[in-house]
């Protein structure tokens, strides 16, 4: 198996992403196409907002086939940044205004997480709060 820049890794082996698209990777990438800039959906809401799968399922998608949508705006519940891409995914949601919180000192590399509570996005008509009303499998520290 083989990586592309996004951190993507393809059945191939060769960096060449498979040919066909499976159905459900196909359905977890049109929400990415959806999520608007300055937003984000976990995975756990992706796979809500699509009513089958998990946030596994909608993770190994992300993971193969993502690199073709803004990737960076579907993430983990926690507001971390995507390990290995931290740098890469900053840069989009710094363009895009994304809401962001600032890392304590203490916190591995400085980097700020993505302050889930004002930057999810419940798939509505860009409402303000996440699915059930921010409530799941967000955190707050």
């Amino acid at each position: 198996m083989s990586q592309d820049e996004t951190g993507a890794t393809d059945a191939t082996g060769d960096g060449e992403q498979p040919a066909e698209l499976p159905e459900y990777a196909e359905r977890v990438l049109d929400v990415a196409d959806l999520i608007p800039p300055g937003r984000v959906m976990t995975y756990g809401d992706v796979a809500e907002w699509l009513g089958d799968g998990g946030p596994r399922q909608v993770g190994r998608a992300m993971a193969l086939y993502g690199s073709a949508v803004p990737w960076w705006r579907v993430v983990r519940a926690d507001g971390a940044l995507l390990p290995g891409h931290e740098l890469r995914a900053l840069d989009h949601y710094r363009a895009e205004g994304t809401p962001l919180r600032e890392a304590s000192r203490q916190a591995d590399g400085h980097l700020p997480r993505l302050d889930m509570r004002r930057a999810r996005w419940d798939g509505g008509g860009g409402g303000d709060s996440g699915p059930a009303g921010g409530q799941g499998e967000e955190t707050h520290r």
